[in-house]
């Protein structure tokens, strides 16, 4: 699967730092699309028991409500799949007063028109020098297109949202315990190969996985530890689709948390 580069599609705050903006991928058929091209989606008409909403006002929530945090967007990226029928989105988010030198948080949404899968929001980080993306389990929801959504999505959103900023401090911590816990190529390889019992990834990508491990493409990676082995997972993830990308990377985060002592995260069904 080649994937869809997406970048620098808006960058509504002069006040963020200048960088090369990140990569934001997506697979399996979507392709990038403005957001005037979201808007332009039709929503199918309600039944009695299914209440479709726009792609659009998912998006429309979720910036509205970081916008009375103390949270700022950065770059965003949209794609539609099945004739506009399936939304997906990522959005950075960076705190106003301090941010990481190599990482940022990313919001991933999704909205379906066809029954397929419900509203929602998960939450995870973007690393800077290689454009890789995951996902944490801790903030996310998923509302499904049944009666009184349009009543309940603000409260879910600004829920996530406030979950995201009393998290934030604990991603930072994931990262830094991940970065101290140093890793033999003995302790590498029994990972990797575990990483397969609990779905991060299929044998096919074991080979990808190992070659990054044994000679990282980024040289910010070739300290010996769990964070370059974390990301030597996230570089060979890239193929995988961003419907899917959530749930094996909190599988990572899960395989990862427990062998430097700590929680597991939950998946995003």
């Amino acid at each position: 699967m080649n994937p869809n580069a997406i970048a620098n599609l808006r960058r509504p705050d002069s006040l963020q730092p200048l960088r090369r903006p990140p990569n934001l991928t997506l697979h399996c058929g979507a392709h990038a699309v403005q957001i005037e091209q979201v808007s332009a989606v039709r929503t199918p008409e309600p039944t009695a028991s299914w209440q479709p909403i726009p792609h659009d006002q998912l998006i429309r929530q979720v910036e509205t409500t970081l916008a009375a945090t103390n949270l700022k967007i950065g770059t965003t990226a949209h794609s539609l799949t099945r004739d506009g029928l399936r939304y997906f989105g990522l959005m950075e988010v960076h705190r106003r007063q301090a941010e990481s030198d190599d990482y940022c948080w990313v919001l991933g949404l999704r909205n379906s028109h066809d029954k397929t899968f419900p509203a929602g929001i998960v939450a995870g980080a973007s690393v800077f020098v290689c454009d890789n993306l995951s996902f944490s389990g801790e903030v996310k929801f998923a509302r499904k297109h049944t009666r009184f959504i349009n009543r309940d999505l603000p409260q879910l959103v600004e829920r996530s949202v406030g979950r995201l900023m009393d998290k934030w401090h604990d991603q930072d911590e994931r990262i830094a315990a991940y970065r101290q816990c140093a890793i033999e190529d003995r302790e590498a390889h029994d990972l990797i190969i575990r990483a397969t019992d609990v779905g991060v990834c299929s044998n096919r990508l074991i080979p990808a996985v190992v070659r990054e491990w044994r000679k990282p493409r980024h040289t910010q990676f070739e300290s010996r530890d769990a964070w370059s082995l974390f990301n030597s997972f996230t570089e060979a993830l890239k193929e995988t689709s961003l419907t899917e990308l959530p749930k094996r990377t909190e599988a990572l985060h899960g395989l990862l948390d427990i062998h430097v002592g700590l929680a597991k995260s939950a998946c995003w069904n």
